[in-house]
């Protein structure tokens, strides 16, 4: 049986895992769910849960990860003995990422083809309104999945060290400076720092119970917890790396990143309308992207001609590109892992039914948007009529992450025992052992954050499956 693979660097796992945190939702949705929960005051509650609550649980994930050096599901029947119940655990942290690519999958291709529109001189159609609801539809998007496909491919064919590292040394520098080079352009413009006061500025009084529970879910999510991801990416690490130390860097990457891009957003948008009214902004992502942010970019060829507007929107589709494709690539590394390991076999063949498998279920996904009705109106409940689309998200995305959260939690300290949890990070991390931070984590994994993940699964089937909220 062959080594397992490794990084090659600490860099280069930080980046990749940074990688995988920064996606879709630190590039749009952090920002936007910043301003409309209170701005300054959503940052500052958003860091705490970021300290105080995920990090701890990232530790968990990454301490099982490398102490087995295997993938969610093989880590869990290692080193339980091949135990039913958490085998069970093991399995739902490889299909919930293999069921997040699929619709993942979908919004890069969205973003590929809206970069390749751009790139064509073609801003003035993705600002039109109508642009998108016709573009999810046409059968252009095919054409644009088969190009996403092939750079994941290149990516993932080329194992640890040679693709996924390689590209994470690229991609997030790039996505760092050409995210910090358009923040400089943005508060150039009229206007713009509207936009940074209402950002930054701590309105304390919209804090209420629904808002502490946007922020600690866009921690959590944010920081690709429950996915499986960190337990993979722990496992391609050896002893001598400092967990806990990495954990810190890649929670401070993926929290810089979102919280610049809200000085991209939200300056932007307040000097292309300074009477915006932020309770009217959209709450999802993907309507920001595709249908609000456009009309922005165009309306700056006021100032810098089309020409200049059409590259301004070119760069900020790759920048959301990179973070979408370095995301993707971490989900998706996670059953392809699990299959090699499981199968014993080879990284190509893994890919390559995997990916087949991806390509069947994330067609059928897009779909879901009036050209197959069956996926269309696929199921209703909550009374509410959900697509395929829609019933992955709900389920995979916002239901069964903090629920393999709450798994990773009670397994390292009441299966694996809390003893083999802290002499895991205390290798290769000599400052860790007997710190103030050690017995915390300790202390939270064990008590409050487990029941937190607990209350966050039971609220969020009770709104989304039954349409009553426990809690906001």
């Amino acid at each position: 049986m062959a080594a397992r693979e490794q990084f090659g660097s600490r860099l280069g796992f930080i980046l990749a895992a940074a990688g995988s945190a920064v996606g879709i939702g630190n590039m749009v949705g952090f920002p936007v769910a910043a301003t409309k929960n209170g701005g300054g005051a959503f940052l500052l509650l958003y860091a705490l849960f970021v300290v105080l609550i995920c990090l701890p649980v990232m530790l968990a994930e990454m301490s099982v990860g490398r102490h087995s050096r295997k993938d969610p599901l093989n880590a869990y029947t290692h080193l339980t003995n091949n135990e039913p119940h958490w085998r069970v655990a093991g399995w739902l942290s490889i299909i919930t990422p293999f069921m997040i690519a699929v619709f993942y999958l979908v919004i890069t291709v969205w973003i590929f083809g809206y970069l390749f529109q751009s790139i064509m001189g073609n801003l003035d159609q993705l600002a039109d309104p109508a642009t998108f609801g016709a573009f999810i539809q046409s059968s252009d998007l095919f054409i644009y999945m088969v190009a996403v496909l092939a750079v994941v491919y290149l990516i993932l064919q080329g194992g640890v060290k040679q693709g996924i590292e390689k590209a994470a040394k690229v991609m997030m520098p790039a996505l760092f400076f050409m995210l910090i080079g358009l923040v400089i352009f943005v508060l150039t413009l009229d206007n713009a720092f509207a936009g940074v006061e209402y950002y930054l500025v701590p309105d304390f009084s919209k804090i209420t119970a629904s808002v502490v529970s946007a922020a600690l879910s866009q921690a959590f999510f944010s920081l690709s917890l429950g996915m499986g991801i960190m337990i993979t990416y722990g496992s391609y690490l050896d002893s001598k790396s400092d967990v806990p130390g990495s954990a810190k860097f890649v929670a401070l990457a993926d929290t810089g990143v979102a919280f610049i891009a809200g000085l991209l957003i939200l300056p932007a948008i307040f000097s292309f309308n300074p009477d915006t009214n932020t309770a009217e902004l959209s709450d999802s992502s993907v309507g920001m992207i595709f249908t609000f942010l456009p009309k922005i970019f165009l309306a700056l060829q006021a100032s810098i001609g089309y020409l200049g507007a059409s590259i301004v929107a070119s760069l900020f589709f790759l920048l959301v590109f990179f973070a979408a494709i370095t995301s993707l690539v971490s989900i998706f590394e996670v059953p392809v892992s699990a299959f090699m390991e499981s199968k014993k076999v080879s990284r190509k063949k893994a890919l390559g039914l995997m990916g087949a498998l991806l390509v069947v279920t994330s067609v059928i996904a897009s779909m879901s948007f009036g050209i197959w009705d069956p996926v269309t109106s696929f199921v209703t409940y909550a009374d509410q009529s959900k697509s395929l689309f829609d019933v992955i998200v709900d389920v995979f995305y916002d239901t069964i992450l903090p629920l393999n959260g709450l798994l990773i939690c009670l397994f390292v300290i009441y299966r694996w025992k809390k003893d083999n949890f802290n002499a895991e990070l205390d290798e290769g991390a000599p400052n860790y052992k007997g710190s103030f931070f050690e017995k915390y984590v300790d202390f939270s994994v064990g008590t409050f954050i487990p029941v937190i993940l607990l209350l966050i699964f039971i609220n969020t089937v009770a709104l989304k499956y039954f349409g009553e909220a426990l809690v906001g």
